[in-house]
């Protein structure tokens, strides 16, 4: 994982959230609320959860690699107790989390440099378990992760009729001169 890809993915990643806090918003609020049997419940349950595990991930990024600028943004939000935590109330509230997540991701993109990729991030799961990993590898699971449940998100609003429209990333990437 390079630098480079850390910037491709988080311009991915706000790219696709405005989409879906953009298909959301135009949908009535119960129907984002409503239980469609998803691993989260709802459309609303599934983008909490995102958030939830970017807070949690990122305050453990803070913590394991002293000196990041981009993330002191999150030192007043709390460090979720659970996965699948309410800690927004509505849509509207979850997406202004969800637009101050995004912009410390795509700070810390910019910040991050190739030695922290290359060196190790220790940590404490919800569980207790200590785990050591290389930042990139972690970064690659956060990216993925995100993109996983976006794509049970946009399933979800598939099933309501709702387009979100193209979700590729290569629709970002920049040409090159061959």
């Amino acid at each position: 994982m390079t630098t480079s890809h850390i910037a491709h993915l988080a311009t991915y990643n706000e790219w696709m959230n405005r989409k879906l806090y953009a298909a959301a918003a135009a949908l009535p609020a119960e129907r984002v609320h409503e239980d469609r049997g998803a691993f989260f419940g709802s459309i609303f349950g599934t983008l909490s959860h995102l958030v939830i595990a970017d807070v949690i991930w990122l305050k453990r990024i803070a913590a394991g690699v002293p000196g990041l600028a981009s993330l002191r943004c999150l030192d007043d939000v709390p460090r979720p107790a659970s996965l699948d935590q309410r800690l927004c109330a509505d849509l509207p509230e979850l997406d202004a989390l969800r637009v101050k997540l995004d912009a410390a991701i795509l700070a810390f993109s910019a910040e991050v440099t190739p030695a922290q990729l290359d060196g190790p991030l220790a940590w404490t799961s919800m569980k207790g378990v200590a785990s050591t990993k290389r930042l990139g590898d972690v970064l690659l699971h956060v990216f993925n992760h995100q993109t996983h449940h976006r794509g049970q998100a946009t399933t979800l609003f598939s099933q309501l009729g709702v387009d979100v429209g193209p979700t590729d990333i290569l629709l970002l990437l920049p040409d090159v001169a061959s």
